[in-house]
């Protein structure tokens, strides 16, 4: 297997796009990161494309080939482009896809990237559509939503833990002024705890401003072999290691559900394959879709211990200056989720940081970050962790 980096990268503006269609973003990503890297179309074997649900969405299935069609890869070039789909992992493991494709051999310079048109649709249909993502049968037709389930995950973690409304509001407050700094984010304002507690509530214990929102935007990445990687930047970001995991689809079957399982084994398999620990990461954006989720996630990374991640948060751990900087982007709560792209954004915002290039969010030194992409409650979990050096 070779040593994999990346050499181009570019964010869409994530918020309410609606003068544009889901292919006009993902040709301003893709362009763009291909712009960044310095090559062109006839330098790319292979592209692929996390989106969730763009039939529900946009009435538009086949994304992979309508992609390559709008990307000019396809009527001369007829560069194989393939959808990926894993709900709200879907371009983590776009990423995934793209990195193996390279460290096989099979490919040489391959874009990966990720996509969601969200608000040509009505919030009655747009949630139907991401409850897809749960057990359609067992959850979504007993009336369980998103919010629902993940408040069912606050309220044991509070319970067993001790977690309050205060700490989750905490995880909020930080990923919206991380956002205010962010100029892709969908929301550049910032917020106190007592905004937060007194939002309106949506599934108890989560307020509104405890919640991800829903978002159109999109994000692509150029890959190349480590070892020509200067050939194209002077600023390669090399992937170390590259994780995935699954649990159960439905909370009942969960071992516990404060905990998810996939998260810990795609960690664990992560942290094995790069030689790391927790301790030498240096940021990491990780899938807050609601508060309690970056909660779970930094316990269950092991950035924190079991039921202290709302201690830690409020402690300022997790900020930028902290122990371990979380969501420097704004994570999913304040710089959006349009559930295709957020996975690649993730490692676009660790790319920008390990480049230097993060302005006013900038964490100064680091070495080593990591992405955590989730795709629904916890079914699927992907990991990455990459670094400033080989």
């Amino acid at each position: 297997m070779r040593d994999v980096a990346i050499i181009g990268v570019k964010n869409t503006k994530f918020g309410e796009l609606w003068e544009r269609s889901l292919r006009d973003i993902v040709v301003e990503a893709g362009i763009g990161a291909i712009q960044d890297a310095g090559v062109s179309g006839k330098d790319i074997d292979a592209l692929y494309i996390g989106n969730m649900s763009g039939g529900r969405f946009v009435e538009q299935e086949h994304i992979g080939a309508l992609i390559a069609d709008y990307f000019g890869l396809s009527r001369n070039l007829h560069v194989p482009a393939t959808r990926v789909e894993a709900a709200c992992a879907s371009g983590g493991l776009a990423l995934r896809q793209a990195i193996m494709a390279v460290a096989s051999g099979y490919s040489e310079i391959v874009v990966a990237a990720g996509a969601e048109k969200m608000t040509d649709v009505g919030s009655e249909e747009a949630s139907s559509a991401l409850a897809a993502a749960a057990d359609r049968e067992w959850e979504g037709m007993a009336g369980a939503t998103f919010p629902g389930l993940y408040a069912m995950i606050a309220k044991l973690h509070m319970h067993m833990y001790g977690t309050t409304g205060e700490q989750l509001a905490e995880v909020a407050v930080k990923n919206h002024k991380n956002g205010s700094f962010n100029p892709i984010a969908q929301y550049k304002n910032t917020i106190t705890v007592d905004n937060v507690l007194n939002s309106i509530m949506v599934a108890d214990p989560l307020h509104i401003f405890d919640c991800s929102p829903i978002t159109d935007g999109a994000s692509a990445l150029v890959l190349a072999p480590a070892e020509i990687a200067h050939k194209y930047t002077d600023t390669p970001i090399y992937i170390k290691a590259t994780a995935q995991a699954s649990d159960t689809i439905a909370l009942h079957d969960r071992r516990d559900i404060t905990t998810l399982d996939a998260t810990v084994m795609a960690a664990k398999r992560a942290y094995s394959m790069a030689k790391l620990t927790p301790e030498d990461i240096d940021l990491v954006e990780v899938h807050d879709c609601f508060t309690i989720a970056e909660i779970c996630a930094i316990e269950d990374l092991g950035f924190a211990e079991k039921g202290k991640g709302g201690i830690v948060t409020e402690n300022g751990e997790t900020a930028i200056g902290g122990r371990i900087p979380v969501n420097t982007s704004g994570g999913l709560k304040a710089c959006g989720h349009p559930v295709g792209a957020t996975g690649i954004k993730q490692a676009v915002e660790i790319v920008t940081q390990l480049r230097g290039e993060a302005g006013k969010r900038q964490v100064e030194g680091a070495e080593y970050g990591m992405t955590h992409n989730v795709g629904g409650s916890g079914a699927t979990a992907v990991v990455h962790i990459f670094s400033r050096g080989m």
